[in-house]
């Protein structure tokens, strides 16, 4: 199946869009922040806006909030043109980075805030508020101060503050990013779970690939304002259509030039994971339905429960090929190094990528 009928495989029925964007367009001076961006996110959704830095995935979730104007485009909510509406008339909430808790205000009253601003009956808000600690497993934290909690809590109340109030749509920008490590894996699954049980559509912009890869349903890959590729986290890591993004999501080997065509056979540019390739001694005959490629170990990289093996190719360039460390230490693997090798992995395992845009 080719790249373009996987996405319109993926795409979701119209009667169920959340979000669409269409040629949205954001300008800073001559540089396109957000460049004719279009793309649809169900309702229900966890969908990731995944980039580096200056990629354009923040101003986009900032012109969905209202935050900033387009210069062109549409954005429809529930299919609603709300494109020159103000934040407060558009039926989202933003979860940010730095949590924006009143210090002041109790736990509660934090996530009570926002039901008071629009006048909800005091028993209500009350009633509520506790109902989105529970969600977020605080139901006995509520008389606390923010400066009681630890990070992670801090975050789940403001993620309760802002699912109390029923968006449509939440976005949520890079809000783990002042998390340690491994608080920040232990709130991606929480983060995923609550939004199951919520069945609120997430918006979520992040810089970190394994984050995006752990929680989306799908994923969109910016970089230099425009999307490169939409699709499921499997889809994206496995298949990805250009070379932008085999070199930003996780770690990829890319084959051209004239050591693409002594190796496979090909003109263009192809990918190949490092954990689909197998190092074998040289000479290891390759099976009907493998690729091979014989080079020397140029390094060998322990990584405790990997070993990386950069292998130059006598076809010429590099090779990097990862296995698992199970029987093996770091000592067992340093004998690799400046040994003569074959790599062989799989035909079904190598994708063509495309570089226009």
């Amino acid at each position: 199946m080719s790249q373009a009928a996987r996405a319109e495989n993926q795409a979701p029925d119209a009667a169920r869009v959340d979000v669409r964007l269409v040629d949205l367009t954001r300008r800073f001076g001559d540089v396109a922040a957000v460049d004719s961006v279009t793309v649809d996110v169900a309702r229900g959704e966890f969908f990731t806006l995944l980039g580096p830095s200056g990629s354009g995935k923040t101003t986009t979730l900032r012109l969905i909030a209202g935050f900033e104007q387009p210069d062109a485009g549409r954005i429809e909510l529930a299919g609603t043109d709300v494109t020159g509406r103000p934040p407060y008339a558009r039926d989202v909430n933003t979860v940010f980075q730095d949590y924006a808790l009143f210090p002041h205000m109790t736990v509660r009253e934090n996530v009570e805030y926002g039901l008071r601003i629009k006048k909800v009956a005091r028993e209500q808000r009350r009633t509520r508020a506790e109902e989105a600690l529970a969600m977020v497993r605080l139901e006995d934290f509520g008389a606390r101060k923010p400066a009681q909690l630890s990070g992670g809590q801090r975050q789940r109340v403001a993620l309760a503050r802002a699912i109390v109030n029923r968006p449509q749509v939440l976005l949520l920008d890079e809000p783990l990013g002042a998390l340690d490590l491994k608080l920040r894996q232990e709130m991606q699954i929480e983060l995923k779970g609550i939004q199951r049980d919520v069945g609120i559509t997430f918006l979520f912009v992040t810089h970190d690939q394994e984050e995006a890869l752990t929680m989306s349903d799908r994923i969109a890959v910016f970089n230099a304002g425009r999307i490169e590729q939409v699709g499921t986290a499997a889809d994206v890591y496995e298949r990805p259509a250009t070379s932008f993004v085999a070199g930003f999501v996780g770690t990829s080997n890319l084959m051209s030039g004239e050591s693409a065509k002594r190796v496979l056979g090909h003109d263009g540019t192809w990918t190949v994971r490092p954990e689909k390739i197998r190092l074998e001694p040289a000479g290891t005959p390759a099976a009907a339905d493998e690729h091979c490629a014989d080079g020397t170990v140029a390094e060998v990289i322990y990584l405790g429960s990997l070993t990386r093996f950069v292998v130059s190719l006598d076809a010429g360039g590099e090779l990097v090929a990862m296995a698992q460390n199970v029987r093996t230490t770091s000592s067992d693997v340093e004998h690799f190094r400046q040994q003569r090798v074959r790599l062989l992995w799989s035909k079904d395992h190598v994708y063509r990528v495309n570089d226009t845009r």
